[in-house]
Parts: structure tokens; sequence; C-alpha cells
């Protein structure tokens, strides 16, 4: 028996819609990039993108637990003495909470030309309202996957 290996004519995305709210955000993020990959699927092959499109809504109201709102974001602006740094608390309260979420995705995929094309398939919106009901994405109930999934 040969093994499979998925073409692009055997791909097939689905829109996938998950509410934010109360989750904790390392559980979130590892459903999400499962997802992205398409590592859910039994015809999953690692070079090709089968991932879904994800929609994340609610991302300014996910859970961080233990003292990580504390921790600090890094990135340097190109500039000699150029680092910078928020918490997590400050970029959630800021004008772009996505963000939060966004890293921890992406820090969850393998660093290539396949992962930051699969992280164009995510789309993330800090509150409820999302433009893409015309692609009638299936909910995912993330918070009742797992008791763990939520904290209190």
């Amino acid at each position: 028996m040969k093994t499979f290996s998925a073409t692009p004519a055997d791909i097939d995305k689905k829109w996938i819609l998950i509410d934010a709210e109360g989750v904790v955000l390392g559980r979130l993020a590892s459903i999400v990039a499962m997802r992205l990959r398409g590592k859910h699927k039994p015809s999953f092959t690692p070079h090709m993108d089968m991932g879904d499109n994800v929609i994340v809504i609610n991302a300014d109201k996910v859970q961080i637990t233990g003292k990580k709102r504390e921790e600090h974001f890094y990135w340097h602006t190109g500039h000699p003495g150029g680092i910078k740094s928020r918490t997590k608390q400050q970029i959630l309260e800021g004008a772009h909470p996505e963000r939060v979420v966004y890293q921890a995705v992406k820090r969850m995929l393998p660093g290539n030309r396949l992962s930051r094309q699969q992280m164009t398939n995510l789309r993330i919106y800090a509150g409820t309202e999302h433009p893409h009901e015309a692609q009638a994405p299936e909910v995912l109930d993330v918070k009742s996957m797992n008791k763990k999934n939520t904290r209190s």
C-alpha cells in the first residue's frame, strides 16, 4: 500500500469560527495552530497548505493564567538600541489586543514559508463582529472540548 500524498485537488478548506472569550490563551493557540496546519484531517500532508480558515472573535477577552500577564513581548526597531517591550496586559488593554493571540499562534507553528502562508488563513477580531458571515463558518466550541480550556 502506498502512502497517501494530497494534491491541490484533494484539499477541502472549511471556515471555522472560534469564540475566545474565557478560553486560556495557550490552549486556544494550540487548537488554532492545529486547525491552520490541517493536522486534524486524516489526509494531512506536511508539505501542503491544507488547513482550514480560522476566525477568532473576542480576542480581547482571552484568559491568561498565572503571572503571564506581566510577561513581556520584545521586538527590535532595527535602529541601534532599539529594543522595545510591552507586557501582555498592556497589549490587551491597548488598541490591538488581537496581537497577543496572533503571536501565540504564530509561535506554535514551524518557522518556514509554508507556515507564513498558513498564517494568512487566520483572522482575529477583538470584538464579536466579523465580516465573514458570507462564508458560513462552522462554530467550534473550544470551551466544551476540555474543562481545562477555561479558567475562572
